[in-house]
C-alpha cells in the first residue's frame, strides 16, 4: 500500500511513513493510493467476531505486507482489552430503527480512545523496528489529549506535548491529561481556541528544522491510521443491523471531520452505508459548508459540547480532495486560499458528489439542553451534549432503515452540565472515579507558534537527558 498527499507535492510514502509523519511535507493529508476492498461475503463474515479480530482485519488491508498478520493481530488485541466493556463498543437500541453506538468504554472514556490505543501500539512497534524515538504535538479541543496521554504514558519511544485552549474544555477533560505524571508527557495550557492550537500545530509541522530536531509527529485526526482505526466501529454496528443486505445511516456529532470522514472510509471499502449525517454546534463549518457550498470559517463560539468548537475542520481536505476526482492542484490551491482568506467555494460537482451521502446540520444550544432531557425521559439513557448535540440532528432529517448515532463520551466527562439539564448527577466509572483527587501538572502559555515551538524543541531535548 502506498500513501499520496492531498496536495500532490510530496512523493508517495508507505503505511509506516505515512503513520509516522502524521502530515505530508507538503502540508496535505495522507491518503491511499487506491482505495482496499472487502467483498460482500468478507464483510458478511463480520458478524459476531471480536472487535479486536475486526480491526486487525481492516488495518491488515491498510498495512499492506509492512506489518505481518500476527503482530497487526496481537496489536489489536492488546489496545482493545484496555476498554471496560467486552464488545469494545456496544449498541443500546433507543427507538425502533434507532441505536446509540457508545464508543465512551476506553481508558479516558471518549470515542478517540478507540483510535489512541490502536495508534500507540502501531507507534511502539514500528519505532522499536526503527531503533527510533518521537515527538508526538498534539492539539486537542477536549478528548484527544486525554486519549492520547492515556496511550502513551510512561512509552519509551515516544514524547508527547498536549495543547488544549485555556479555559475552553471540562475540568474532567483537563484532569485526563494534566493528572499524568510520567516523564515523557508535558501539558501546555493556550490562550487562544483549539483553531489556535491547531494552526500553531500545523506552523509545527512546516517547520523542517523543528521536524528534524525532535523527529516530530501528530496523534490529530490528521494522522490516517486514526481514520482507519474509527471505520472498524462503522463495520461493527453496520454488520450487526443486518450490513452488507441492507445500508446502514450514522449520525456524527462533528468538529474536525475525522470520525465522519472514517464512515466514509469504510463506504470506500465496500460497507453500504445510505447517509452521514454530520451534526454540528454553533460553531457550524461543516454544517454550512455541506448544505450551501461554502467553507468559511468564523469566530469559535463556546459551547456545551466543546470538541466541536472548531472553525476550521481539518479532515474537511481529504473529503475535498476525493469528491473533487483527487485534483491534488485544485485541493492545494483550495485549502492555501482557506488559509489566508478563511474561505472557499466548493466546485459544484464535487459538492453534489459530497451530498450524495453527507448531510450537514446544526443544533443550537437549548436544543441541545432539551435533547439530553427528553432522552434520558424516553429511553433511560443519560447522554453527554455531544451525542445530544447528534440525537438533535437526527430529528431534523428523514432517513430510511436502520440508524445509529454515535456516541462520541461519557456523560460523566461533563457532569455540571449533564446534571444541571437533568437533575442527575452523572458518575465517573470506579476505574477512573479517583480522579478529582490527583494533582495536576501543566504550563500556560501564550498562543505563539515560535514559543510553543521552543518549548517543544526544550521539552524533547530534556527528555533525551533524562532517558
Amino acid at each position: 500500500m502506498r500513501y499520496i498527499s492531498t496536495r500532490g507535492q510530496s512523493p508517495a510514502v508507505g503505511f509506516t511513513d505515512a503513520v509516522l509523519g502524521g502530515l505530508a511535507p507538503d502540508g496535505g493529508l495522507y491518503v491511499p493510493q487506491d482505495w482496499p476492498t472487502f467483498t460482500k461475503a468478507e464483510i458478511a463474515a463480520f458478524a459476531g467476531k471480536p472487535y479486536a479480530e475486526v480491526a486487525a482485519a481492516v488495518f491488515g488491508k491498510f498495512a499492506g505486507d509492512e506489518i505481518a498478520p500476527a503482530d497487526m493481530a496481537r496489536m489489536c488485541a492488546e489496545a482493545y482489552a484496555s476498554f471496560h466493556h467486552k464488545a469494545v463498543v456496544p449498541m443500546v437500541q433507543v427507538g425502533p430503527q434507532t441505536f446509540i453506538a457508545e464508543l465512551f468504554h476506553g481508558p479516558s472514556l471518549a470515542f478517540k480512545d478507540v483510535a489512541m490505543q490502536i495508534l500507540a501500539k502501531l507507534y511502539d512497534h514500528l519505532l522499536g523496528r526503527q531503533n527510533r524515538k518521537q515527538t508526538i504535538l498534539c492539539a486537542t479541543s477536549g478528548d484527544t489529549g486525554g486519549a492520547a496521554v492515556e496511550a502513551f504514558r510512561g512509552a519509551s519511544n515516544v514524547r508527547v506535548v498536549v495543547m488544549f485552549p485555556e479555559g475552553r474544555i471540562s475540568q474532567v477533560q483537563r484532569r485526563f491529561m494534566t493528572t499524568a505524571t510520567e516523564t515523557n508527557i508535558a501539558c501546555l495550557s493556550v490562550a487562544g481556541t483549539f483553531d489556535d492550537c491547531q494552526a500553531i500545530l500545523k506552523d509545527a509541522f512546516q517547520d523542517k528544522s523543528l521536524k528534524q530536531a525532535v523527529d516530530l509527529t501528530g496523534v490529530n485526526s490528521i494522522n490516517f491510521a486514526r481514520i482507519v482505526a474509527q471505520s472498524v466501529y462503522y463495520f461493527t454496528t453496520a454488520v450487526a443491523l443486518g450490513a452488507p443486505d441492507r445500508a446502514v445511516n450514522f449520525v456524527v456529532p462533528s468538529g474536525n471531520f475525522g470520525d465522519a470522514f472514517a464512515g466514509y472510509v469504510a463506504m470506500r471499502m465496500g460497507l453500504p452505508i445510505q447517509q452521514i449525517v454530520v451534526a454540528t454546534n454553533s460553531n457550524d463549518i461543516l454544517a454550512r459548508a455541506l448544505t450551501t457550498g461554502r467553507y468559511a470559517g468564523g469566530a469559535v463560539h463556546a459551547t456545551l459540547s466543546p470538541a466541536m468548537d472548531i472553525q476550521s475542520a481539518s479532515n474537511f481536505e481529504r473529503l475535498y480532495f476525493e469528491a473533487g476526482g483527487r485534483d491534488a492542484a485544485d485541493t492545494g490551491q483550495a485549502f492555501e486560499t482557506f488559509k489566508t482568506a478563511g474561505a472557499i467555494d466548493i466546485p459544484a460537482a464535487a459538492l453534489a458528489v459530497m451530498q450524495r451521502t453527507f448531510t450537514g446540520v446544526a443544533v443550537g444550544e437549548d436544543e441541545t439542553v432539551a435533547t439530553i432531557v427528553s432522552t434520558l425521559d424516553e429511553t433511560g439513557e443519560l447522554i453527554d451534549p455531544h451525542t445530544a448535540v447528534a440525537m438533535a440532528g437526527l430529528k431534523h432529517v428523514a432517513l430510511d432503515g436502520p440508524t445509529v448515532v454515535l456516541s462520541t463520551a461519557h456523560a460523566a466527562k461533563f457532569p455540571e452540565d449533564v446534571e444541571k439539564a437533568t437533575g442527575v448527577e452523572p458518575a465517573l466509572p470506579r476505574g477512573v472515579a479517583s480522579l478529582a483527587d490527583r494533582p495536576e501538572r501543566f504550563q500556560r502559555i501564550a498562543g505563539d507558534a515560535t514559543a510553543i515551538k521552543d518549548y517543544v524543541r526544550g521539552f524533547a531535548e530534556a527528555a533525551s537527558v533524562d532517558a
